[in-house]
């Protein structure tokens, strides 16, 4: 039968529309896995990706081929693109909507499978590569990208998430640590939040590595019941680290330790050496608790700082954890604190100033009083932190309760006055510090008060001020001196003549001016204060 030549067209089409048909259907999975190997790789795969022709599975088989291609140049061209050719991620920007919503559908299962597979053991000294980092970053980018507008299914978005925290909370060291990532562990974690840490306390053990950034992270981000669970982990570390089973493991390693070096050491020095390791170890663990904070940890360092049979160092450290940390609701927490600074001479300097400094952290009301009675104590080095603490609660019109405290005390180094003058200097009135100093720095007011007042002068008084303090340089008013036997006290100024200094001794509120107070005013030239 003879064909006409409109017919013989329609033939020719319909080849082609056949032989069309045929190519795409030949583009098979082994294919797409061929080409993610090959130069023209990314093209072909990004073709597949975005041509509505492909079927949807071969479609999200080249998405997945896409992800586990080896950067090139130090760069994933399959997740990023590169510069003759975009990526996953711009890819399906371009895409549809709707069909954007269906591959990523059913690429999310792929996704998270391929994150839930172990990371492989190191071989030798090499670390190994980490097959699941790429679906991690495009799972990210899926996230992130573009504002998140690629996927917008609240469960799929979800699923994402989770699968994420778990696969940067797994091997969590090794993978903070990996530079190869696009993104990574940190950055994830801010957008992921509490979600993302949520995984951390469980493996918050002891030996465990990179302990400390797990808590910062958890600082950062955690929820409530997430730091409640790392506090708790954090307190179970240390105690275990202080305990006579962590000094019988690590003896051995120490002792081999020794041997590798070459040292010879006796039994009582490797006693020694191992007590040192282990206080080292707990107050690792006690940094990371002042980064923190919760209920537990606070317990625990509060605990360890009352607690008379742990070392000075221990004691003290403890304490300065517990900066800001305390409740301030609490007046047990005060009572604890004063009852430390408030010790008797074992108590060192530096344990003793610490725990003040956690009361400064409480309300006025609440410390006040108490601080009032550490007036008392033996030990001027006590009132002296406390009442500097009472200062720096204080504004001027607070002052009158505060002398008329100080007024009573006996014992007093010269260099309580000098630092209660340079306070009362920077207080808030009115009345203006400089109306306080000039007021109780007149009799009748005790020689206590009064040097007080005039330690205002030491610390701000110019050459102009010089006149309302002259008129007590001839004041035989006995300064109130050193209680027998204090240590570090002392009533002494150093006087330069020319280019030499000669060192006076104070005994009376005149020699105080003439000796300590006017050689300070008369170095300032400004004007009136």
């Amino acid at each position: 039968m003879h064909l006409g030549a409109s017919t013989g067209r329609t033939l020719v089409v319909a080849t082609a529309v056949v032989a069309l048909s045929l190519g795409a259907c030949r583009t098979s999975t082994d294919d797409v896995t061929r080409w993610a190997a090959t130069s023209q790789g990314p093209k072909k795969l990004t073709a597949v990706l975005t041509h509505e022709k492909y079927p949807l599975d071969l479609r999200v088989e080249a998405a997945v081929a896409l992800i586990g291609m080896k950067p090139r140049s130090g760069r994933r061209v399959g997740i990023q693109g590169g510069d003759d050719q975009p990526g996953l991620i711009a890819a399906l920007g371009q895409l549809p909507p709707a069909t954007r919503s269906a591959l990523i559908a059913e690429l999310v299962p792929r996704l998270e499978a391929e994150m839930k597979k172990p990371r492989p053991k190191p071989q030798g000294n090499e670390a190994p590569v980490d097959p699941g980092i790429p679906f991690k970053d495009a799972a990210f980018a899926i996230l992130t990208e573009n504002g998140g507008s690629l996927l917008t299914d609240p469960a799929l978005r979800e699923r994402l998430r989770s699968a994420i925290a778990r696969f940067v909370t797994t091997n969590f060291a090794e993978r903070l640590d990996d530079s190869s990532q696009l993104y990574g562990v940190e950055q994830v974690m801010r957008e992921l939040k509490a979600e993302g840490v949520r995984p951390l306390p469980a493996q918050m053990t002891l030996g465990a590595a990179k302990l400390d950034r797990m808590v910062d992270l958890i600082a950062d981000f955690g929820d409530e019941p997430t730091k409640l669970a790392a506090g708790q982990r954090l307190v179970a570390i240390a105690k275990e680290t202080a305990s006579p089973a962590w000094i019988q493991q690590k003896t051995p390693v120490v002792e081999a330790a020794n041997k590798a070096s070459k040292l010879v050491v006796k039994p009582e020095d490797l006693k020694k050496q191992v007590l040192q390791y282990q206080e080292e170890e707990v107050l690792r663990v006690m940094t990371s608790m002042k980064r923190l904070g919760t209920r537990p940890v606070v317990d625990y360092l509060l605990q360890t700082a009352e607690d008379k049979q742990k070392s000075e160092r221990l004691r003290s450290s403890a304490l300065v954890a517990l900066q800001n940390k305390l409740d301030k609701s609490n007046p047990a927490h005060v009572d604890a604190l004063l009852a430390i600074a408030g010790g008797g001479p074992e108590v060192k300097d530096e344990m003793r100033d610490a725990a003040l400094q956690r009361v400064g952290e409480f309300p006025r009301p609440m410390v006040l009083e108490k601080l009032y009675v550490l007036f008392d104590n033996p030990n001027w080095r006590v009132r002296w932190v406390a009442a500097g603490l009472v200062l720096r609660m204080s504004d001027t019109p607070d002052l009158e309760s505060f002398f008329a405290r100080l007024s009573k005390v006996r014992g007093m180094s010269i260099n309580e006055p000098l630092r209660y003058g340079a306070l009362l200097s920077a207080m808030k009135g009115p009345p203006s510090p400089a109306e306080v100093a000039a007021k109780y720095a007149a009799p009748p007011y005790s020689a206590q008060v009064r040097t007080s007042a005039l330690g205002y002068y030491y610390a701000v008084g110019t050459r102009a001020d010089l006149p309302k303090v002259q008129a007590y340089e001839q004041d035989k008013t006995r300064v109130p001196s050193c209680a027998k036997d204090a240590r570090d006290c002392e009533w002494k100024c150093d006087v330069r003549a020319g280019d030499k200094s000669e060192t006076k001794d104070i005994a009376t509120i005149g020699d105080f001016v003439s000796f300590c107070i006017k050689p300070a005013m008369e170095s300032r030239p400004g004007g009136k204060t």
